[in-house]
Parts: structure tokens; C-alpha cells; sequence
């Protein structure tokens, strides 16, 4: 590698930058391929996820989270009983007495009228029962200090519960109890009650119970108006729960999985990239492929928007549900992404990290790439040579004697002399040049 190659490694010029960063040159084909996959994304999302209870993917995924549940229960020892080996209702009932916790409330009766609560949404008003990390501090806390934890019109509730203690002889015993516990209850919640008579109502997707603080708004439901926090909550008692959110992400990874698939085929078959360069998880950060996947999560929406808008027929709830949110949550986050990328906010001093990492490491490989090409048996002979001439020189008491050393390193290391004959008569000679080869 010549040594402006390196240099241009090491400088952090605004070309290194746009090709580290912002390299969203993105040709017609790329956007064609962007509109493609998120369009056939959109049409899977409409005819095959559509709204709970009328879903062909949804029945699917609920027939795959059955029998998690009963996998799941298997392992925890359940043993179905002669001629219930398919009944998930089962496998429900023994996880539902296996993982009991303080924070199962089930209605309005239970928290003494405090806030209204039924059966059908009472998983999403607990926040220990969200499948996330809010559900998980609130099912510890909850279970530490024996209260149960509500959001319900905006306001966070918190009440007192029976006296409720951990297994374990220590804390941190009791915290992988407590944890167990959380997950356990979780997948004996997931597919709905033992009792339910059909679907059941099962638990919220990641982070859907934060619609319970927005209680602002007024939708139109019917001859009703109601806030945005109502509109969630009666979507999830029609069964707008974690196992639709699961129907709803397919098509949704079947659009990202299409575009980082053509993106890297592109990238090594018709520019030649090594194999590395083109695998999409490598390059989180490529513009190129960063566009391509907002445009086509884009397309995918703005196709689910329409769809939902036509069926809905003005009703806010059956829009609502008929919204693939996974998709919509994306969509946001990416843009926000985007956004930040463009102006700089929050980025920078990541972006400038991630420059200088880059240029170290083309830097590290390039004198690599010279380390290997060298002879260490000539470079260590080569070296004892000097450390003998360094003794030499110590050693020398005199000028003459200094003079025979340097000419005997001359010929050792078979170096012309820039004179010819005596130096001192050489010198003389007006005519005569020092000539160095």
C-alpha cells in the first residue's frame, strides 16, 4: 500500500465520512427493489394477517404458541392426562398452578372498585404481566414487596396485596425465583385462561400497556368518542394481543429479510464487494441499504394505512386494529433514525468514533500487509550485525581508528565509496566531485 493510501486512511476527510456514514447513493434499481418488497410485504399483511379472529396467519401463530405453552409445560413437569395430550387448556391450568404470583388480579372486585378491570383486560392493565423489561421490573418489584402494579386512565396504580414471599435463602436467589416466576406466569397467560371458552384473552405485546398513559384524544368508536388509552385497551380485549403481534411481524421480516437479500446479491455479484462488505448485519450503517429498508418499510405502511382506512369505514377501532402497529413502530423509529443521521443530533461523536475506528483498523491492516513481506532471519542476522558494529564504534579511542571502522562497514555492507583513491588528495582536486549512488 503506497503511503498516501494510508494517509488518506488516517485523514478524516468528508469523503471517508459520506462513504462511512451517509453512502446513500441509491440507484433506480435499488429504489425499484425498496418499492417491490415492501409492496408485496403490504399485500401478504392484508390478506393474510388482517384483525384477530379473521387472520390465516394468526390462526397459525396461535396454533404455534398452543403448543409452545404445552412444550413449555412438559418441561415444567406437567403430564397430560389420558386422552388430553392436545388439550393446551391443560397445559394452561398446571402453569397457572405451578406459577402462581400476588399480582393476578382479575376485575374491578379485586382492587376494591379503585379503577374498572375485567377478565379481558386485565393483562394489559397489569404492568407485570407486559412481556418486556417493564414487565419484568414490576413482576420482581411487585413480588418483593407483596403489592400489585396498574396502569389504568393515564395514572399509575399501586395496591396492597396478601403478604407474599419469595423461595430462595438469599437475595439473589430470590431475584432468579422472582424472574422465573415472571416468565412462568408469562407463558401460562400467553394463549389465554384455562377457562376460556374460545380464543381467551392473552397477554400485550412488548410495550403495548404504555397506550394505558395515553389518555388523551377522542376517536370515534360507534356513536362513542374515547381516548387513544381505550381505543388500545378495547382493541386488546378483540384479541389485538402478543400472539397478532407475532402474525404482524412476519410479513414485516419477510420485507426487511427481501431487501438486505437482493441488497447483498447486488452488492457482491455486480459491484464485486468481498463477502464480508455485503452481509447486511455487518452494515447497519450503509446509507444505501439504511434507505432502501426505509423506503420499502414505508411503502409497506403507507399500503397497510389505505387498507385499514377503506375497511374500517370510519370507525377508529376497527382502523386501529386492522393497523399492522409492528410495522408502524418500525417505520417511526427508522425515520427518527434517519433524522438524526441527517442533522447530526445525538450522532456525531458516534459517527466520529466509528470513522476513527475504521481508518485505525485500514491503518493496522495495511502495516500487516508490510510486516508479512519481511524476512525475520535476515532481520535478526542483519540486527546482531549492528549490535557488532555498535560495539566497534564504543570502543574506538581515536580519529584514525574511527575512519578504518566506517570503511570497514562501507564494505561490509557494499556501499561505494563516494571518492576514488585518498580522501585528503581527492579533496584537493578542485575538479573532482563527490558522486553518491
Amino acid at each position: 500500500m503506497k503511503e498516501t493510501d494510508k494517509n488518506e486512511l488516517l485523514t478524516p476527510s468528508a469523503e471517508n465520512q459520506e462513504l462511512l456514514l451517509c453512502h446513500d447513493k441509491c440507484d433506480k434499481y435499488d429504489y425499484i427493489v425498496a418499492v417491490a418488497c415492501g409492496a408485496v410485504g403490504g399485500i401478504i399483511d392484508i390478506f393474510l394477517v388482517g384483525t384477530p379472529g379473521d387472520s390465516v396467519l394468526g390462526n397459525w401463530t396461535d396454533a404455534q404458541v398452543d403448543n409452545a405453552v404445552k412444550l413449555f409445560a412438559k418441561k415444567s413437569g406437567w403430564t397430560p392426562k389420558e386422552g388430553k395430550e392436545n388439550s393446551v387448556a391443560s397445559a394452561i391450568g398446571f402453569l397457572e398452578k405451578k406459577y402462581k404470583v400476588n399480582y393476578d388480579q382479575h376485575h374491578s372486585g379485586d382492587v376494591d372498585h379503585l379503577f374498572d378491570m375485567n377478565t379481558k383486560n386485565h393483562h394489559m392493565k397489569s404492568l407485570a404481566h407486559s412481556p418486556d423489561i417493564i414487565g419484568l421490573f414490576f413482576s420482581v418489584l411487585n413480588q418483593f414487596t407483596s403489592t400489585s402494579s396498574f396502569l389504568s386512565n393515564g395514572q399509575l396504580i399501586t395496591i396492597a396485596t396478601e403478604t407474599y414471599e419469595l423461595m430462595g435463602h438469599d437475595f439473589l436467589s430470590k431475584l432468579f425465583c422472582g424472574v422465573a416466576n415472571w416468565f412462568g406466569h408469562l407463558m401460562s397467560d400467553i394463549a389465554g385462561s384455562s377457562g376460556a371458552s374460545q380464543r381467551g384473552s392473552g397477554i400485550v405485546m412488548p410495550f403495548y400497556e404504555l397506550f394505558g398513559l395515553c389518555n388523551f384524544g377522542k376517536f370515534q368508536i360507534g356513536e362513542d368518542r374515547q381516548s387513544l388509552a381505550i381505543l388500545a385497551t378495547r382493541a386488546f380485549q378483540e384479541g389485538c394481543d402478543a400472539r397478532q403481534g407475532i402474525a404482524m411481524a412476519i410479513p414485516v421480516f419477510l420485507t426487511d429479510l427481501s431487501i438486505r437479500f437482493i441488497w447483498a446479491i447486488r452488492q457482491h455479484f455486480q459491484f464485486k464487494a468481498p463477502l464480508k462488505e455485503c452481509m447486511p448485519i455487518a452494515n447497519r450503517e450503509n446509507g444505501t441499504l439504511r434507505l432502501m429498508l426505509l423506503i420499502g418499510n414505508g411503502t409497506f405502511c403507507v399500503i397497510d394505512g389505505i387498507d385499514a382506512g377503506v375497511r374500517s369505514g370510519g370507525n377508529a377501532l376497527a382502523f386501529f386494529m386492522r393497523l399492522n402497529l409492528i410495522a408502524w413502530y418500525k417505520l417511526t423509529k427508522m425515520v427518527l433514525k434517519e433524522v438524526c443521521i441527517r442533522v447530526g443530533i445525538g450522532t456525531e461523536a458516534l459517527y466520529e468514533q466509528v470513522m476513527a475506528f475504521h481508518r485505525i483498523n485500514g491503518a493496522v491492516n495495511a502495516y500487516l500487509i508490510e510486516l508479512e513481506k519481511i524476512d525475520f532471519e535476515a532481520f535478526k542476522e542483519e540486527a546482531s550485525s549492528y549490535a557488532a558494529f555498535n560495539e566497534k564504534f564504543k570502543n574506538v579511542s581515536s580519529e584514525n581508528e574511527l575512519t578504518q571502522v566506517l570503511l570497514a562497514e562501507y564494505e561490509r555492507l557494499g556501499i561505494k565509496l563516494p571518492w576514488e583513491g585518498d580522501f585528503d588528495e581527492f579533496m584537493e582536486d578542485k575538479d573532482k566531485r563527490l558522486v553518491f549512488e
